[in-house]
């Protein structure tokens, strides 16, 4: 048996919508496989009742078939379903190292990208890899036709879930068909003014990058008490505040001084919007683990 541990992720990161991606220190799935005739599905942990034990309807089923890797799979879900913080890719992931890994296919993590990506395709609609490329590679990613570039960076965040759900597939209908020339520029600004901020593990220069005025603004309408939460974040030292993926996380950039003030804050403004919610406070961290005979 080969058990995996792969991250929650944190896409889009505002400005850099489909294309930035960051692997964070907690939550995370835990999978572990062994070699079967054919493959099988158990899943526990947070959510798991809303998630298709069906390999023809689970992203680790794909993942499985992708590698021709049949396998007795079990996912101890630590991520939420529906929480923008990349739960599926989580679970593609994980899966994608240890059937590799199992049948020693000898994929790299790089190879493994859009395997796991075409797992994300039964959720999205779509082989979206701004979550799994974290999530195997660590870090902070950037993922384009070309491949994906990945920078190694440890910058503190807090990560606000509220007891709500939002559908990739709901997100992903707010998005605006088009942008001025003039939000253009400012998200083209901002984007490389992130990633030179994640090269330098800088949270100022990181958390004005995350500015955007395109894609962000639409699904905030989707999570109640959005602008409170954002402001109390700003107001305890956060330096940005953004939507995590499609949401419903928020995702606050910080120095690490200012993390439990941020993470209480956020939490009390949701309670005053009528939302229970938890915070988690971590990094930018390491990609998928692979554990081998239990160490």
């Amino acid at each position: 048996m080969l058990t995996v541990r792969a991250p929650a992720t944190s896409a889009n990161l505002g400005s850099g919508f489909d294309v930035f991606g960051v692997a964070l220190g907690t939550p995370a799935d835990v999978v572990r496989v062994e070699r079967a005739p054919e493959t099988t599905i158990s899943v526990t942990g947070a959510g798991s009742e809303y998630i298709p034990e069906d390999p023809e309807k689970n992203t680790v089923g794909a993942v499985a078939k992708a590698l021709d890797a049949p396998a007795r799979i079990r996912i101890d879900k630590g991520v939420r379903p529906s929480s923008g913080l990349g739960s599926s890719a989580a679970s593609a992931a994980a899966a994608a190292v240890a059937l590799n890994a199992l049948y020693d296919r000898g994929r790299s993590r790089e190879e493994l990208v859009p395997i796991a990506a075409e797992g994300e395709a039964l959720v999205s609609g779509e082989a979206h890899a701004d979550n799994v490329a974290p999530s195997l590679l660590g870090g902070f990613t950037v993922v384009t036709d070309d491949g994906v570039t990945q920078v190694d960076a440890s910058v503190p965040v807090v990560v606000c879930l509220p007891d709500i759900s939002v559908s990739t597939r709901d997100a992903r209908g707010v998005v605006p068909e088009s942008a001025t020339m003039d939000e253009l520029v400012d998200t083209v600004g901002n984007a490389a003014t992130l990633a030179v901020g994640m090269s330098r593990n800088d949270p100022d220069l990181v958390g004005t990058g995350m500015a955007d005025t395109v894609v962000t603004p639409e699904r905030t309408k989707l999570i109640d008490g959005y602008d409170r939460v954002r402001e109390a974040a700003l107001e305890a030292g956060a330096t940005g505040v953004t939507v995590s993926g499609a949401g419903p996380g928020i995702l606050a950039v910080c120095h690490r001084q200012n993390q439990r003030a941020i993470a209480s804050a956020m939490v009390d403004a949701f309670d005053a919007a009528g939302v229970e919610s938890r915070a988690y406070q971590t990094a930018v961290s390491q990609g998928a683990t692979l554990y081998r005979d239990g160490s």
